[in-house]
């Protein structure tokens, strides 16, 4: 055991790696539906790592920690952007009020309790579940006029505040929204969540809408022999669909045993055999109108294609997904596509034909691939899958956000900054809308982003959880039962406040005021309970711009946190 605690001490980057290892594993544990997350168990297992003595440059914590939030900033930049429109400023304004509750709560708490700025900011960090903010209040209590030894008790009193608080920040949050929050605005969710899916456009059920438009489609061939059919061009058979609100395209002909691939100017005749694409449930309800299907392979052997496409046409934004199907790219340069799956800010929104669509939002369609790609080079962006990750993009940017953050104005005497990590996140979000409008470049696949992310966040944490280690349990025992308490108080307070306001103030609909009151706490989690409990994806609609608002707030309350509390 001597062997191994002198071979941690000696190489500190085994016992990161440990952490992380045991941190990813503890953080899987399942405490009825809750589980602790990858953070809080990467938390607790460098706490015990830590009783070993462990020494560790704080050098390697500010490294991960820059490349974490300089990939948030780069997520949620397009949706932070967009929502400085028009369109979206009442979500933006309903996050930052539900923020400054978020910190005037925490400081108050602090405050009447007389936490000192570590514990303060421990408890904005748990109690709102924003483990940034230990990164950047970090980076604040090093820029006191304080003395190393009160610095580090600061800096070692975070974590404490952090853990203790952060069960109930996820925990709670998401009992709060999805059980409490509909009680407070006295409504039937799933109710209200179909009237609102009815007013965008919805296919009488909403999920039944959304999973046969997103995944049941097919290609069949049927042999014409309906007379109504015989000479009528390609598009006019189209339109006679369309009358009938059914998106149905014939992809290729065999007439008189040749192949033709279809154009809207194509002739079909009786006895021809047509390759049909349509959703399932048509075929089974209207398919032996046109005839006989038949089984010819070769006629229905054609390239396919599922390709994410990136809104990058201003003429596009804006628009509906009706609108966009009734426009000539959705006619004519969108024949034979399908939309499967909508996704903005990483996060699968719901869509109806009444579903607005903005630049950075990705369609996953699906159709020929020849359809495909001409519709990809008419909406935007055909975002490829790549494993190739521009480090150019990415290292310029955190080293231009790190630069503008450390630059420091004297105010009063005492030099004030924005750190280098605000600075970083800052440069993140403008990097990551610079990516949503051109993307020639800063291309960051979805795996690295998750490196840079998760990865970045917990080596970070794991740190953190080691070299605090030994003051950890003094501290526990110290102020647990006032933490536990006060973290009750913070995650509570803004939430019910945040409901309060989208129901008064800014009369969202129920399923957006609990979407957006999520969202500004950037707590996911509580996301899929209002979801469940919705029965709906409509709550979604709330969440990316408050989450991106919300999102870069929380994080620099990191450091006014700590200049409020001395």
């Amino acid at each position: 055991m001597d062997w191994l605690v002198e071979t941690f001490r000696a190489y500190p980057e085994l016992a990161i790696f440990l952490t992380l290892a045991l941190g990813y594993w503890v953080g899987k544990f399942k405490f009825g539906s809750f589980t602790l997350g990858a953070v809080t168990g990467t938390l607790l297992v460098g706490v015990v790592v830590g009783q070993m003595q462990i020494e560790i440059s704080p050098n390697v914590k500010s490294v991960f920690f820059l490349m974490f939030l300089f990939a948030v900033g780069y997520g949620v930049g397009p949706q932070f952007v967009r929502g400085l429109k028009s369109d979206g400023l009442p979500q933006v304004t309903f996050a930052i009020l539900q923020c400054l509750v978020s910190l005037l709560t925490v400081f108050g708490v602090a405050k009447f309790l007389g936490f000192n700025a570590g514990l303060a900011a421990g408890l904005l960090s748990g109690s709102q579940t924003i483990s940034a903010v230990l990164g950047v209040s970090t980076d604040a209590i090093n820029r006191l006029g304080a003395s190393p030894e009160e610095k580090e008790a600061l800096i070692n009193a975070m974590p404490v505040a952090y853990a203790v608080t952060y069960l109930f920040g996820t925990a709670g949050s998401a009992w709060l929204l999805a059980s409490i929050g509909p009680k407070i605005l006295r409504v039937d969710l799933p109710a209200e969540c179909k009237k609102l899916e009815a007013k965008m456009g919805g296919w009488g059920d909403a999920e039944a809408g959304v999973a046969s438009a997103a995944k049941k489609f097919d290609v069949r061939a049927y042999r014409v022999t309906n007379e109504r059919f015989h000479n009528k061009t390609v598009a006019e058979l189209e339109a006679d669909a369309l009358k009938q609100e059914l998106r149905v395209f014939i992809e290729r002909i065999r007439h008189d045993g040749q192949i033709i691939e279809a154009e809207p100017d194509s002739v079909v005749h009786l006895g021809d055999t047509v390759a049909v694409l349509a959703r399932i449930e048509v075929f089974i309800q209207r398919g032996h109108n046109l005839g006989e299907e038949v089984d010819d392979k070769t006629l229905l052997d054609f390239p396919g294609e599922v390709l994410d496409i990136v809104i990058t046409d201003k003429s596009v934004a804006g628009m509906t997904l009706k609108q966009l199907a009734e426009s000539e790219i959705g006619r004519v340069k969108g024949r034979g596509v399908f939309l499967r799956k909508l996704t903005r800010g990483g996060l699968e929104m719901p869509f109806t034909p009444g579903t607005v669509i903005d630049r950075g939002d990705v369609l996953q369609v699906i159709g020929p691939k020849r359809s495909v790609e001409r519709v990809a080079a008419e909406l935007g962006y055909a975002d490829r899958q790549t494993n190739m990750t521009d480090m150019v993009f990415v290292g310029i940017g955190i080293v231009l956000g790190g630069l503008v953050g450390a630059i420091a104005i004297n105010i009063g005497g005492v030099p004030i900054s924005l750190s280098t990590s605000a600075g970083t996140l800052i440069a993140g979000l403008i990097f990551g809308w610079l990516r949503s409008v051109h993307r020639t470049f800063g291309r960051v696949p979805e795996p690295a982003l998750w490196m840079m992310s998760s990865v970045g966040l917990n080596t970070f944490i794991a740190v953190v959880g080691i070299t605090s280690g030994p003051a950890f349990l003094a501290g526990l025992q110290k102020s647990g039962l006032s933490l536990l308490l006060a973290g009750i108080v913070a995650t509570t307070v803004p939430l019910l406040v945040g409901v309060l306001l989208g129901k008064y103030v800014f009369k969202f609909h129920p399923a957006i005021t609990l979407g957006a009151a999520a969202g500004a706490r950037t707590t996911t989690a509580a996301l899929g309970l209002i979801q469940d409990a919705a029965k709906s994806k409509t709550p979604a609609l709330g969440y990316t711009v408050t989450y991106a608002v919300g999102n870069t707030l929380l994080i620099l309350w990191g450091l006014v946190i700590v200049l409020l509390m001395t």
